[in-house]
C-alpha cells in the first residue's frame, strides 16, 4: 500500500460569511496523479492552500507526511518586477540562499587581518564556516545551479531565456517559471492551480509529459477536459462543501458521476416510500391504541418510531444544478460570411531590421454555418489577425470582405470588449437597449445574484467576466462570432453549456483555443497558423493532430 502523504479529516473552512468546506475528508497517497474539479468559486483555490498550509482549517485535521515537501502553484504567481528568469529561480530556495550568503561573509572574515591575525577569533570563524559549509552540502547546494538550469529547460525554457526579464513573460511563461521554482527545490507533492491556462498546444503537450513522468505526487485544478483525461487516475469533486473521490479520468468521473445520481435517486425514491410507511403503521397504532387503550398497540408506535429515527437518511440528489442560460440566436445571412486574400500584416521592428512580418500572404474562406477552429503556437498573430477583421488593425497589403448580411460578435480573451469602470447593468445596456428589470432577469440567467448587478466590472473574477461577456454576446445577436480562448476562466459546466449553444447555434463561428476538447465537440474546420502563413484541415482536432504526426 502507498504511502498516504496527506490527510484531509473532517475539516471545515470558511471565508468570511462563506462556507466552503464542511466535513471534507480526502486521502493522497504518494505518487497519485489527481485532478480537482468543482465550479467557479466553488473553493478549489482554498483546498490547495489548506492542504499547503498557507490557511489553516476551522474545525478538524489536515495530516502531512514529514518527510513531504508540498509545492503550490498559484493562478497567478508573481515575481519580483526587476528579476530575470535566472533570479527568480535561484531565488526558489531562499533558506540555501541564505547558508550560501552566510558562507561569503565568513570567507570575507577570514581574508580580514584582525580575524586571521587572531588564532582565537580565527579558529571561531573556520568553524562558523565549517557548519555552514556542512549545512549547505546537506541540502546539496553544489549542484543547485545545476538543477536550476535543469528544472527551467524540462519546463520549456532555452539557456538563452535565462537572462529575461521577468515582466516581460507571457502568462503561460509565468506559470511554466513557478513550476520550474518547485522543480529546483525537489518538491515531491504538486499542488498545481490551472498551470495549463494560457499555454498554447506545444505547451500543454510539455505538460502532459512532464506531469506523466514525475515521480512524486500532483493535485491539478483545471478545465482542460482532454489535459485531465491524458494525466490523471482519479478526480476529485468538490461540491456542495465536500468532497467525493472518483477513479480514472475525467471522462470516467463524467459518467461514473451520472451514474451515482441515478442511483442515490432510486435509493431516495425507495427510502422515502419505507418511511411514507411506516408513518403510516405509526399513526394507525396511535389511533387504534387511543381508541382501545392497548399497551400493545402504543409498544408497536414506539418501536416504529425508533425504527425512523435510527434510519440513515439518503439525501435527495441534486440532478440537474443551475448552469448560466446562454442561447446564441444568430440567423442566415450571406452564403460567403468572410473572404481574405493575400493578407499581409507587419510592424516596426524598432530595430535595424525594419519590419517584423507577422501575417504573410493569407487566404482564408468561411462559409454560413461553419465552426472553424484558427491554431497555432502563442504569439503567432491569431489575435492580430482578428483585429485585421474587426478593423482594429489595418492590413499592410491584401483584402478582407465581410459578407454584407454578417453582423460579427467578438468575445476578447482579455475581456477588452469590456469596461472596468461600468456595472454589470450597465455593459448590458451597451449591448442592447432594455429595461433594467430585463437587464437584471439576463444577469440572473448568467449566475449573477441581484446583490451584484450594479457592482463594476473592476469587481468581477475571471470566470464572472467570460460569463458577462457571454451575455452581451447572446444580446448582439450577432451571426458570425469571433471568440478567442472562450473557456479560459470557465467552469467545466459553463464550457458544456457554451458547446450546447454553439451546436445550436445558426451561423458561424471562427474560434481561437487551445481547449482540445472544446474543440473536438466544436469545430469541424481547422486552419493552423504558423509563421506567418495558414494551412487547412477539414475536420476537428483529432483529425489535425493525427495529420500532423503530434500527439497535442
Amino acid at each position: 500500500m502507498s504511502t498516504i502523504i496527506v490527510n484531509i479529516d473532517n475539516v471545515r473552512y470558511s471565508h468570511g460569511p462563506n462556507l466552503i468546506l464542511e466535513g471534507a475528508a480526502w486521502e493522497i497517497q504518494a505518487g497519485q496523479k489527481i485532478g480537482l474539479v468543482g465550479a467557479n468559486g466553488a473553493g478549489k483555490s482554498t483546498l490547495l492552500q489548506l492542504i499547503a498550509g498557507a490557511l489553516h482549517a476551522d474545525a478538524g485535521f489536515i495530516f502531512r507526511h514529514k518527510e513531504t515537501r508540498i509545492g503550490y502553484l498559484a493562478q497567478d504567481p508573481q515575481f519580483a518586477a526587476d528579476h530575470t528568469v535566472w533570479d527568480a529561480i535561484l531565488g526558489a530556495n531562499a533558506g540555501l540562499q541564505a547558508i550560501e550568503a552566510e558562507m561569503r561573509r565568513l570567507e570575507a572574515h577570514m581574508a580580514d587581518p584582525d580575524i586571521y591575525g587572531n588564532e582565537i577569533q580565527l579558529e571561531r570563524v573556520l568553524a562558523a564556516h565549517g557548519r555552514a559549509q556542512a549545512a549547505f552540502e546537506e541540502h546539496d547546494g553544489y549542484r543547485y545551479e545545476s538543477r536550476c538550469r535543469q528544472a527551467l529547460q524540462s519546463v520549456g525554457f532555452d539557456e538563452k531565456d535565462f537572462e529575461l526579464p521577468v515582466n516581460v513573460l507571457s502568462g503561460g511563461q509565468k506559470k511554466m517559471l513557478g513550476l520550474a521554482k518547485l522543480l529546483a527545490v525537489q518538491c515531491d507533492l504538486l499542488l498545481l492551480d490551472e498551470p495549463d491556462n494560457h499555454l498554447d498546444l506545444a505547451g500543454k503537450q510539455r505538460l502532459e509529459r512532464f506531469i506523466q513522468a514525475f515521480a512524486g505526487t500532483v493535485v491539478i485544478v483545471s478545465h482542460d477536459r482532454y489535459l485531465l483525461d491524458e494525466i490523471v487516475t482519479r478526480v476529485v469533486e468538490l461540491e456542495d462543501h465536500r468532497l467525493t473521490l472518483y477513479l480514472g479520468n475525467y471522462s470516467a468521473y463524467a459518467t461514473d458521476k451520472q451514474l451515482r445520481l441515478l442511483r442515490q435517486q432510486q435509493a431516495y425514491a425507495a427510502q422515502q416510500k419505507e418511511i411514507v410507511r411506516i408513518e403510516a403503521a405509526i399513526a394507525r397504532f396511535e389511533l387504534w391504541a387511543s381508541i382501545v387503550i392497548d399497551e400493545r398497540h402504543i409498544r408497536q408506535a414506539r418501536s416504529r418510531q425508533k425504527m425512523l429515527a435510527r434510519m440513515e437518511r439518503i439525501e435527495k440528489p441534486v440532478m440537474e444544478r443551475e448552469t448560466m442560460g446562454l442561447a446564441l440566436n444568430g440567423w442566415r445571412g450571406s452564403k460567403k460570411v468572410l473572404e481574405i486574400a493575400g493578407l499581409d500584416k507587419a510592424f516596426p521592428a524598432g530595430d535595424a531590421s525594419g519590419e517584423a512580418i507577422v501575417l504573410l500572404g493569407l487566404d482564408l474562406l468561411v462559409w454560413h454555418g461553419e465552426r472553424v477552429g484558427l491554431l497555432g503556437p502563442n504569439g503567432a498573430g491569431k489575435s492580430v489577425l482578428f483585429r485585421c477583421i474587426l478593423g482594429e488593425e489595418t492590413p499592410t497589403q491584401g483584402v478582407i470582405k465581410i459578407g454584407p448580411s454578417v453582423q460579427i460578435g467578438y468575445y476578447a480573451q482579455q475581456h477588452e470588449t469590456l469596461d472596468p469602470s461600468r456595472t454589470l447593468i450597465e455593459e448590458l445596456w451597451e449591448a442592447k437597449s432594455m429595461s433594467e428589470q430585463a437587464a437584471v432577469n439576463v444577469l440572473k440567467r448568467f449566475l449573477f445574484p441581484y446583490a451584484r448587478v450594479r457592482d463594476t466590472v473592476s469587481t468581477l473574477s475571471g470566470g464572472e467576466r467570460s460569463r458577462l461577456q457571454l451575455a452581451k454576446l447572446m444580446l448582439s445577436g450577432a451571426n458570425f462570432l469571433l471568440l478567442d480562448e472562450p473557456t479560459n476562466n470557465l467552469d467545466l459546466p459553463s464550457c458544456e453549456v457554451l458547446e450546447q449553444a454553439l451546436d445550436e447555434f445558426e451561423g458561424s463561428v471562427l474560434v481561437i483555443s487551445h481547449d482540445r476538447y472544446f474543440l473536438d465537440r466544436v469545430v469541424d474546420r481547422i486552419v493552423e497558423l504558423e509563421e506567418g502563413a495558414l494551412t487547412e484541415f477539414p475536420g476537428d482536432y483529432t483529425y489535425y493532430a493525427e495529420k500532423k504526426g503530434k500527439h497535442f
